[in-house]
């Protein structure tokens, strides 16, 4: 063979060769480039927030609802203090005749109770619902009836006995014929926060928690039939 036979060989060999060689680059590039774009795209970090934000609002949202039916209603309540034992925070600490006495709303109520030797009576009550009437409720009775009665201690007790009955009735338990500690039964009507007793005393502020009742503060005082 002659040596210009064995350079053409021996060219055409390389030439051979490098194709090869960027032949299988070419397939190993194109076979990474097709794996790459088979993967998902990650989720951009703004969205997974925002969705974890909006999952934290609703829990919080739902919680606060659930606490609403525990907390006192009523127009009457703003006139409640804001802190100290007359607050709602200090009357829960309190029995009720005690946590009333700290009630400026309830002072008349006070003496009434105090009048009639019940004020152990109802602190030591176990659960119990007080209908409180306001000062503004005995203010309306004519003075010389209400003297009489703060006088006549047997009818001063069935009168604030009548105000009590012996469980503590939840807001979505008020309406209906409930019995009292006094003589009869009173009845409520209405749904929250609009509940009226024997269709004449309004709720002013209701769902009211002391140590060992629940008050519902009315604007009128209620009168046992018999």
């Amino acid at each position: 063979m002659s040596v210009t036979t064995r350079r053409r060989n021996t060219l055409a060999a390389l030439l051979a060769a490098t194709a090869l060689a960027v032949s299988l680059g070419a397939c190993s590039s194109g076979g990474s480039a097709t794996s790459s774009s088979s993967k998902a795209p990650a989720p951009a970090p703004a969205a997974t927030a925002t969705a974890t934000a909006t999952s934290a609002d609703d829990g919080a949202a739902s919680g606060a609802g659930a606490g609403m039916s525990d907390q006192p209603f009523g127009t009457a309540c703003a006139a409640v203090p804001k802190d100290g034992a007359g607050s709602f925070t200090g009357m829960a600490k309190d029995p009720v005749a005690t946590a009333a006495s700290n009630n400026p709303l309830l002072s008349t109520l006070v003496t009434a109770v105090k009048q009639a030797g019940l004020v152990d009576t109802l602190n030591s009550a176990q659960n119990i619902t007080v209908f409180a009437p306001t000062n503004d409720a005995f203010a309306r009775i004519p003075k010389k009836d209400l003297d009489a009665v703060l006088a006549d201690k047997d009818k001063l007790t069935k009168i604030l006995t009548y105000h009590v009955v012996p469980q503590r009735l939840a807001p979505t338990a008020l309406t209906g014929a409930h019995r009292t500690l006094g003589t009869g039964d009173l009845t409520v009507t209405g749904t929250s926060p609009d509940f009226t007793v024997n269709d004449t005393a309004k709720v002013l502020c209701g769902n009211v928690r002391t140590a060992n009742a629940t008050v519902y503060i009315v604007d009128t005082v209620l009168m046992p039939t018999s």
